[in-house]
């Protein structure tokens, strides 16, 4: 499976059963998965969106309370998926393309993308066993590979 280095946005190729090994970015040695969501921008989201590990984003704004309140759980969740899914944040102010692109009209909104699909979407910050059941059901749409 092609997953993106959270570090320098280089696409590594990776066999799905090597995930849990750590592996490391063939350019900058950096561990590809991390569990620790990473900021995307306008310059390098394109490289995460299209790899084949789904991407789960956290659409927020620095001025937003819900968002600030809701990133600690954000980032909580995200270990335990490191191997099932990327998890990123795009603030929705200063990358105002993607929030345009992606049709954002409150924040947060979280949606779940597959090799750039949308597979999923909820807006509003929710505690973490809840993310967890919606990241679950989400997740579980995607088809397995062949």
């Amino acid at each position: 499976m092609i997953v993106t280095c959270p570090e320098c946005h280089t696409k590594n190729r990776i066999p799905r059963e090597r995930l849990s090994d750590h592996p490391h970015c063939g350019k900058c040695n950096a561990r590809v998965i991390t569990g620790i969501p990473i900021d995307l921008t306008v310059n390098n989201y394109q490289r995460h969106m299209s790899a084949d590990l789904p991407v789960v984003v956290d659409f927020w704004a620095p001025w937003c309370g819900p968002c600030r309140q809701f990133a600690p759980v954000f980032e909580m969740v995200a270990a335990p998926f490191a191997e099932r899914a990327r998890f990123v944040k795009i603030n929705t102010q200063t990358e105002t393309t993607l929030g345009q692109r992606y049709m954002i009209r409150s924040i947060p909104t979280l949606a779940v993308f597959y090799r750039d699909q949308e597979i999923a979407r909820t807006q509003g910050a929710m505690p973490p066993q809840q993310l967890h059941q919606w990241l679950d059901r989400a997740l579980a749409q995607i088809p397995p590979e062949e």
